[in-house]
């Protein structure tokens, strides 16, 4: 529809400086379409406030149909030029967002070669948005000083000049800009080394807050619940979350989430407290995401886990870099749980991210899932999982130790090299608690080095000692041998019943074979009984044929000969040829009858 203009506007179209006015008078009112070709008369005529004015209708486009980079980058060029402040700032902005650029015509623009007129995205031209946001900022003009403390606070190293940045930010808060407050407080605070110091950073984040900056309140929210600079005031935290949070500060709908989900000081609203979790996940926090993915994985208030649920904000949460949600995911997918389908596959692809960003349980879960072959080569590329042990070990860490030495015994990456694996189980022996049974059982095999049997039982005694089952289990048969020592058939025995209550179906064996009889240890029949009849309702083998020859024979128990025949049956299929040779003298089971 045509703009129709008035006498008013008509006679002050004749004149620059009435033009100006008019159209000011105008752009007050919000009659853009009429105000725009007004200024217009007054740039053409150099006036630099009509020019920057100008240049602002070019770039947002206020004026239906007038939007043009080009020409909003030579108004605000020549108003600029001409020392305008305001164009000063909004030309260094521009360029510290790498929006436009200068080219040997100083068009801010590139051409654009077909559609509408916009801005062609580059890269920034930090040098250039420095100097015009200085004339500016000199100028007073407090919006970019504010920017300039931005910039050399916050930007890329070779512009970064905290005393510069503490210089501008001063200039703006002490024209009373909020944001120069918060930008100066934040300087301050990370430099107090004193009370004093942290109360005047303290002091101008307040400034900040009481103007009602968002981030202003998240800061004060963190100042109140850590106690900087004043008492510890969890309330006055929960408030200045909500107030931040409520205005979209990403990090404030975490911490104001956590505190209504768990009733810290506030009356607890899990539901509410959930959603701004949500809220924050969704707006790209890791941490919330990994913390929503827990709350449907242990499930709450009657209602049992959600592990579809749970792995999908593992995967938001992963996706956005969370190692530790990557490596839940892996795990999530390496068993199967609930409604999440066993996917090796998909377990890999997620271990091997957590274990490429230094995730070393994600390390070892994968290098087992290589050992065990469950990494698919047609699907997924094997890890350099060595590599990153090998890395690990060489810079002292124990459990890289540890782990490169599985690798180098399991041939898992590198070729097998027992002595190599000795070395490193050793080097990791003095922390890690299974290195020390691995490196105990090479001493006690000799594989890799030099067999010394008392020296592995002082090493799978520090293994047993916190109740690893192998260890338990090893240490127990070379006290019964007397291997490395002298024989003890006692010691033995506790340590078997130590590994019985790990369930160890071999330890219940073998404490059925030491009370059986034979031992140092006093025969006691019916425990012989007992430890076997738990053996094998495990499914060992051996213990079942024994148990059959307790009860075929009536030992400590009534003869039974159909649960001789059950017990010497499974032994029989598990291939113990003593077996088959039991079941075969019983008699058949109709004439048993």
């Amino acid at each position: 529809m045509a703009v129709k203009f008035s006498l008013a506007d008509k006679l002050a179209a004749r004149n620059p400086q009435k033009a100006l006015a008019r159209a000011r008078e105008l752009a007050a009112q919000g009659a853009h379409e009429r105000a725009f070709p007004l200024f217009a008369t007054a740039a053409e005529a150099g006036l630099a406030d009509a020019a920057r004015e100008l240049g602002f209708y070019y770039l947002n486009g206020a004026a239906t149909g007038f939007r043009s980079a080009k020409e909003a980058a030579r108004w605000l060029l020549l108003a600029a030029q001409a020392g305008d402040a305001k164009a000063q700032a909004e030309l260094g902005n521009l360029y510290a967002h790498g929006l436009y650029r200068d080219d040997d015509s100083q068009a801010l623009f590139a051409p654009q070669d077909q559609g509408a007129d916009t801005p062609e995205q580059t890269a920034p031209d930090l040098q250039a948005a420095l100097k015009w946001l200085t004339l500016a900022a000199e100028a007073g003009e407090a919006n970019a000083q504010t920017q300039l403390g931005y910039l050399y606070s916050r930007g890329p190293a070779e512009v970064q000049n905290i005393e510069q940045a503490k210089h501008w930010y001063g200039r703006a808060a002490a024209a009373g800009l909020p944001h120069g407050h918060l930008g100066l407080g934040t300087i301050l605070l990370l430099e107090a080394d004193d009370d004093e110091k942290t109360f005047a950073a303290v002091a101008h984040i307040r400034k900040a807050a009481e103007a009602d900056l968002a981030t202003g309140h998240f800061y004060l929210g963190l100042i109140h619940e850590r106690a900087i600079g004043v008492h510890a005031d969890l309330e006055q935290a929960a408030r200045h979350y909500k107030l931040a949070a409520e205005k979209g500060i990403r990090d404030a709908q975490h911490r104001y989430g956590i505190m209504l989900y768990q009733g810290q000081v506030i009356a607890q609203n899990k539901v509410e407290g959930e959603t701004w979790l949500r809220r924050a996940a969704l707006a790209g926090d890791a941490e919330a995401a990994m913390r929503v993915g827990e709350i449907y994985a242990k499930g709450d208030d009657g209602f049992p886990p959600n592990y579809a649920e749970a792995a999908n904000w593992f995967r938001v949460a992963a996706e956005g870099g969370h190692r530790g949600a990557a490596r839940t995911l892996g795990l999530l997918n390496l068993t199967g749980i609930g409604a999440v389908p066993r996917n090796p596959d998909e377990a890999a692809k997620w271990l091997r991210l957590a274990a490429e960003q230094g995730d070393q349980r994600a390390q070892t879960d994968l290098a087992s899932m290589v050992v065990k072959r469950q990494v698919n080569p047609r699907v997924a590329e094997i890890p350099p999982v060595q590599d990153w042990f090998a890395k690990a070990a060489e810079s002292g860490d124990p459990i890289g130790a540890y782990n490169f030495a599985v690798c180098l015994a399991e041939g898992v990456g590198v070729a097998r090299d027992d002595a190599a694996a000795a070395h490193w189980f050793r080097k990791a022996a003095d922390n890690v608690v299974n290195a020390q049974y691995r490196y105990g059982r090479i001493l006690a095999e000799g594989r890799g080095v030099e067999q010394n049997l008392e020296e592995a039982r002082f090493w799978l005694q520090k293994a047993a000692d916190f109740n690893l089952l192998p260890a338990l289990l090893d240490l127990a048969m070379l006290h019964l041998q007397g291997l490395g020592g002298p024989r003890d058939d006692e010691a033995a025995r506790v340590l078997f019943e130590r590994a019985s209550e790990q369930e160890s179906a071999e330890a219940m064996f073998s404490l059925g074979a030491l009370y059986g009889g034979g031992h140092q240890i006093e025969t006691d029949r019916a425990k012989s009984l007992a430890w076997y009849r738990q053996a094998a309702q495990r499914q060992h083998p051996r213990a079942a044929l024994m148990l059959g020859l307790y009860l075929r024979d009536g030992i400590a128990t009534a003869p039974d000969l159909e649960a001789a025949r059950q017990c010497f049956s499974f032994a029989a299929e598990a291939g113990l040829d003593e077996a088959k040779a039991a079941l075969a003298g019983l008699p058949p089971a109709a004439a048993a009858e």
